[in-house]
């Protein structure tokens, strides 16, 4: 571990009695270690000691944030969603987004497709160049631009073409040995619900596991997420690990949906946003542990240096943009701690990392830890979207020789999910 994460890890040892309500850097602890609450989750030959898996978030979760995670606690790091053609047609950005660091392993990497041709090609790529561990297939992502294709979240309802694509992906992948799995939503809206057909016909399909967004497409982020139909899934798919997702901010959530819902893991994705410490919590929680991480406002300005610092890097060594890509983390880190607006408005502009270590020395050092203004939900949940679809998608779960037609000439270089 580098001297600046020692430092950080240092930062969060102290430790005071869970529920005192004492402020300061470190963790809440009590009571005796208990023995793991989950076993470790196994994918074929990976077997991931905390059954943790961070989700691919478009411009989020790329080597830099990832090694902050790592360091934090045990899981699987998961880079952002590359597109099957972009990769294929080695597009700088796309290699990009697929790099890991030399010591990261597993290899994760989420792979997005709506092609099954494109999708051998792009996992064979993958499998001959030794460039991944474990290979995620996207059927989650619910954004106009993903769907209208009929790619993400509106994929598994055309069930031929969701079998195709991931025997397709399996059969390359086995080659070598690395396990497939995939990540889905519950459907396109509460009239079309696809998870139970898909998580069947994935499972017979070979792939290592599961996981399930308990929302649909159409609900994007918003509202609560759906524990009851992981809970189904879970009763469904036996055979195979199941995990779940939505609505986990916080170690006590991801022990709750265990709970509820007998998954064999979890799925973080928007809750360690500006916080990498949490997956340090999850751990800590899946051993049985009460120690929690109550960071003060010197580990977190620690900490969002050490993020900027690591981007540059990951940008080749260009500042700038690595200082653009670090201002949408500053809201996240902050939440609930009292910056001040005229502050937070000059960091969110911050062009050098001369100008960013400036700013973020004006902080008042002395301020411990807010309690829980700094938790729960990050970002914007929104509200209801409607779910953007090809034409005619929602008349036939078979393609049409026009859907099919669209579908050899949709894939285009899209990140996110």
């Amino acid at each position: 571990m580098s001297t600046a994460a020692a430092e950080t890890s240092a930062a969060a040892q102290d430790s005071v009695p869970e529920g005192s309500g004492s402020r300061g850097s470190g963790q809440h602890s009590s009571g005796p270690q208990t023995s793991a609450v989950l076993p470790p989750l196994r994918l074929g030959p990976i077997t991931v000691r905390t059954p943790v898996v961070l989700a691919p978030m478009a411009g989020i979760t790329n080597t830099a944030f990832r090694r902050l995670c790592r360091e934090h606690g045990g899981g699987l790091y998961v880079n952002e969603m590359v597109t099957a053609r972009a990769l294929v047609e080695r597009r700088p950005e796309s290699l990009r987004i697929i790099r890991h660091e030399p010591d990261e392993r597993p290899r994760s990497m989420q792979l997005y497709s709506v092609d099954p041709v494109t999708t051998g090609h792009a996992v064979r790529m993958l499998v001959d160049e030794d460039r991944a561990d474990h290979i995620d297939l996207n059927f989650g992502c619910p954004v106009p631009k993903v769907t209208r294709k009929g790619g993400g979240s509106a994929l598994p309802w055309k069930i031929d073409l969701f079998t195709s694509i991931v025997s397709t992906a399996v059969r390359e992948a086995s080659k070598a040995g690395i396990p497939v799995t995939v990540k889905m939503r519950k459907g396109i809206d509460e009239d079309h619900l696809t998870y139970a057909e898909a998580a069947r016909a994935a499972r017979d399909s070979g792939v290592a596991a599961v996981a399930l967004h308990g929302r649909t497409a159409r609900q994007h982020y918003s509202g609560t997420a759906d524990w009851d139909a992981i809970a189904r899934l879970r009763e469904v798919i036996t055979d195979i690990p199941v995990l779940g997702n939505g609505d986990i901010w916080s170690a006590e959530d991801a022990l709750e949906m265990v709970r509820r819902t007998g998954v064999d893991g979890v799925v973080v994705g928007r809750g360690c946003q500006g916080r990498p410490w949490l997956f340090g919590d999850l751990q800590a929680a899946f051993d049985g542990r009460h120690e929690r991480h109550r960071p003060d406002l010197p580990m977190v300005t620690a900490t969002l240096l050490r993020h900027a610092k690591l981007l540059i890097p990951y940008f080749d060594g260009d500042e700038r943009k690595a200082m653009q890509d670090i201002r949408k983390h500053v809201a996240w880190y902050f939440k609930g701690y009292p910056v001040g607006s005229q502050l937070r408005t000059k960091l969110v502009t911050v062009d050098s990392m001369q100008m960013l270590e400036e700013l973020l020395g004006q902080l008042d050092q002395s301020i411990g830890y807010p309690g829980a203004d700094a938790e729960g939900p990050r970002g914007r949940a929104g509200s209801p979207k409607k779910v953007h679809l090809p034409q005619d998608w929602l008349e036939s779960q078979e393609l049409n020789e026009d859907q099919r037609a669209m579908i050899q000439a949709a894939e285009v270089d899209i990140s996110g999910g």
